[in-house]
């Protein structure tokens, strides 16, 4: 396994008393393995995968990435993991406005001390993985939203992490490309072996995950006692 949650608890200041956001959550995702987390607005979702990047900790419980228990980690120490060993997917690409598309990428690699030669070769390598190598030297003006989000993952993708987190990355897209995105990192998370979370609020995109859990006021329901997307 690459990412076990284990016993996780966490909870917010809501005036007098505290509002708990996961109860008790246990989910492990191995390599190569696309699990998707589906649950209504509010149920937890986006606490899970903030808690699985280690941006928060819990009340209680363990993140464990790679082997490694985050607890007691220090805040330089997490910062160096998530560079390392988590790509972060987020709703919204955020690219920097006055970078090309394959200067995204590279930036990414030279925060992490790496070549020049070696951040570039990379970078056209995942731009030809996502089908964007031909738009390598265009700005986030000139892309779709579809464009932009396939550079958005395969920025997360640089630092080749073992752990993917992925944010409802169709949510500013239309179906067509919503399934296209989704396709794509069902592909990516085998090819690079990545252990993929998916939080998304489309059923249908079950389909395409290897693993489903559903977040409900704070736990999860057991992958087996959904329709998994695969036998």
């Amino acid at each position: 396994m690459s990412l076990i949650l284990t016993d996780i608890t966490l909870t917010y200041p809501d005036g007098d008393t505290r509002l708990t956001a996961l109860d008790n959550v246990g989910l492990e995702v191995p390599r190569g393995c696309l699990t998707a987390v589906i649950g209504p607005s509010g149920s937890g979702k986006s606490s899970l995968l903030a808690v699985a990047a280690t941006l928060i900790r819990p009340d209680s419980g363990t993140v464990t990435i790679d082997g490694t228990p985050t607890t007691r980690l220090s805040r330089a120490e997490l910062t160096n993991l998530r560079r390392k060993s988590i790509g972060i997917v987020f709703q919204q690409p955020n690219l920097l406005p006055s970078l090309t598309a394959a200067e995204q990428l590279q930036v990414m690699a030279q925060i992490d001390g790496r070549q020049p030669s070696k951040a570039r070769a990379r970078a056209m390598e995942l731009l030809d993985a996502v089908g964007m190598a031909r738009y390598g030297g265009r700005r986030p003006h000139q892309l779709s939203g579809g464009q932009r989000q396939r550079i958005n993952i395969a920025r997360a993708l640089m630092n080749n992490p073992t752990v993917l987190l992925v944010d409802e990355p169709t949510s500013a897209l239309d179906h067509e490309r919503g399934a296209a995105v989704i396709d794509l990192i069902a592909r990516l998370t085998h090819e690079q072996s990545t252990a993929t979370v998916l939080v998304t609020h489309d059923h249908t995109h079950l389909t395409t995950a290897d693993q489903s859990v559903e977040v409900h006021d704070g736990r999860i329901r057991p992958a087996d006692t959904l329709t998994t997307a695969k036998p």
